[in-house]
């Protein structure tokens, strides 16, 4: 692990509300780029509208939960973490497993974006588990 991931994860030891700020932002941006942008150009990615559309209602209720828990909680953010970690998990499973299911309609860009937001949720994803722990380790 990098000096500067564990920086990231010492930061966000101190104020774990901070990563679900950063959680809900992600989400959000993930509805709007399904729902607006893919859905709009979905010849250059493939992916089929429905699927796009069930994704980003999906990224939209992490939003919802993370904004929640970034205005509503504060203490006892372990379980919080804990949750909306294997929730993104979640989500990075199924996209892996609608990527195999659909691989024949999918473009190259399609491919690649759905690549890149895994890569993304799932670096996301360690930090919220190693923060969690660090937290636990406190208390």
């Amino acid at each position: 692990m990098t000096s500067k991931v564990r920086e990231i994860i010492s930061h966000l030891t101190v104020k774990p509300n901070t990563i679900f700020l950063i959680d809900s932002l992600g989400a959000l941006l993930t509805a709007l780029s399904l729902f607006v942008v893919l859905r709009n150009f979905n010849e250059y990615f493939g992916m089929p509208i429905t699927i796009l559309t069930c994704l980003s209602v999906i990224a939209a209720c992490l939003c919802i939960y993370s904004m929640t828990c970034f205005f509503c909680l504060k203490e006892n953010y372990v379980p919080f973490l804990r949750a909306i970690s294997i929730c993104n998990l979640l989500y990075c499973i199924l996209t892996l497993a609608l990527i195999i299911v659909y691989y024949p309609m999918l473009t190259v860009i399609g491919i690649a974006y759905f690549f890149i937001e895994i890569a993304i949720v799932c670096g996301l994803v360690y930090i919220e588990h190693k923060v969690a722990t660090a937290i636990s380790k406190v208390d």
